[in-house]
């Protein structure tokens, strides 16, 4: 189980290479980055990836909804590995589909590590912190 949590300010290099939070990050040398909902970046851990992978293996074959969903997610999966200084470069179509230039928030969303670009966070997140408590009230906790 994984309990990521938090959000940190950062800034992509021209290399488009970031550092991962510690607190994030942990001791993972590889980390999975793909597309995320709402224009974000999703980064799991290896465990966790195995775990949704598993999960979806689940899902019929003859679903074409389901499985079109499978396959547009994971056609966007890509290993990355930690480099000697403890970076991680962002593949560059997924820094592309979600329009990082150089300032990013990097947060934890319970079973992954998000990456958003500074500008679609900010105004993603605009009306949700206005009115936290309708957005927290769909929650079923």
């Amino acid at each position: 189980m994984f309990f990521l949590t938090g959000e940190y300010d950062h800034q992509i290099d021209a290399k488009n290479r970031i550092r991962i939070p510690a607190k994030l990050k942990g001791k993972e040398e590889k980390l999975y980055f793909s597309k995320g909902t709402n224009g974000c970046v999703f980064v799991f851990y290896e465990a966790a990836i195995q775990e949704k992978l598993e999960r979806l293996e689940e899902v019929r074959i003859a679903d074409g909804e389901k499985q079109k969903g499978i396959r547009v997610f994971t056609k966007s999966l890509k290993l990355v590995e930690v480099d000697g200084q403890g970076r991680l470069v962002i593949p560059p179509e997924l820094k592309d589909y979600a329009k990082i230039k150089k300032d990013v928030k990097i947060c934890g969303a319970g079973s992954r590590i998000e990456i958003w670009s500074k500008e679609v966070y900010d105004e993603y997140f605009k009306e949700a912190d206005e009115n936290f408590d309708e957005s927290f009230s769909y929650l079923d906790i």
